[in-house]
């Protein structure tokens, strides 16, 4: 089941809330002794994941899940641990399992012990999902998802929670089935305004398609911290004439920028000279460098900020 975006934070009567994590979403069962544990997409991760086919035998057969695969590493979640899963398996998979644990988060419950649970509202599912936590005395690699229906607490979980690398809230109705492949939940992911520096772009230089995105460190260089989605046609026309095409004095000559985390594709880009700042919406997923694991949203031109003005690289804004 999927969600579907909204602005608005506040939780909605007769809505469950549900902490949204900075993972992998999984699916898994338990059929017979035999794990199944897949991607969103399909893809299947029971190789790259040892330490969850060794805890599989906590669950009753007959069990699936829908859930996230999650790392923690020094008190936040660290989403940079999974990315080399998939290409490990035997040895180097057991020693990423060991060195940084994975934790399967389970927030649904599809089958328990042979029932199709997924005509159940929302709120059964969950009694059900908490039962099974409790009667069979689960630990890691297995973790409940909170859930609640009380604003204060989910006001609380987007204040502060997203310290630790959590996205947002994920909004579920209490009497709702489970319905594969249909965005019957609702997602709030927050997002922080930034201020950067525009480094080069994508697209043609009448109309840059998107921004590659960085920060001065304390040692004054110039650092990539992300990128933007793509700009609406007006903004990038608006800061075409504003963009000034850099030679091999830039920074980042000859770097490649790769189409985002976990893609192969490699972007064309433009390199220009770091003398614009841009104000951006980005999410509170970060690495472990600091930074943005998402595409940032544009917002506006800070033509009137100089670029050593923008908060350095690594420090809070």
């Amino acid at each position: 089941m999927l969600a579907a975006s909204v602005s608005d934070p506040e939780l909605p009567a007769g809505w469950a809330a549900e902490v949204k994590w900075d993972g992998w979403r999984a699916m898994l069962s338990l059929d017979a002794g035999g794990l199944t544990l897949r991607s969103r997409r399909g893809t299947d991760l029971r190789a790259s994941f040892p330490e969850v086919r060794a805890g599989a035998v906590q669950l009753p057969d007959a069990t699936a899940l829908d859930g996230e695969l999650v790392v923690w590493e020094s008190g936040r979640l660290a989403f940079e641990r999974l990315q080399g899963r998939l290409q490990r398996r035997g040895a180097g998979a057991d020693h990423l399992a060991s060195m940084w644990p994975a934790h399967f988060v389970a927030f649904d419950v599809l089958r328990l012990e042979g029932a199709d649970t997924t005509r159940w509202p929302y709120r059964r599912r969950r009694a059900a999902l908490e039962d099974l936590f409790i009667e069979h005395e689960l630990t890691a690699p297995w973790a409940l998802c909170p859930s609640t229906t009380d604003a204060a607490t989910v006001r609380e979980w987007l204040s502060s929670w997203t310290a630790v690398g959590l996205e947002g809230v994920v909004f579920k109705r209490l009497d709702g089935p489970y319905e594969p492949s249909v965005r019957g939940w609702r997602k709030h992911k927050v997002r922080e305004t930034e201020e950067a520096i525009v480094g080069a772009f994508t697209g043609s230089r009448a109309v840059p398609r998107t921004l590659l995105l960085g920060r001065y460190d304390t040692e004054g260089r110039l650092r990539y911290v992300g990128s933007s989605t793509t700009l609406p046609q007006a903004a990038g026309r608006a800061l075409a004439p504003l963009l000034t095409a850099a030679g091999d004095e830039h920074p980042w000559t000859g770097w490649t920028f790769s189409g985002g985390w976990g893609s192969r594709e490699t972007l064309h880009v433009t390199v220009v000279r770091p003398d614009l700042a841009v104000e951006v919406g980005a999410d509170v997923a970060r690495d472990s460098a600091g930074r943005w694991r998402h595409p940032a949203r544009w917002r506006r031109i800070r033509a009137e900020m100089h670029p050593m003005q923008v908060p350095k690289f690594g420090e809070p804004d």
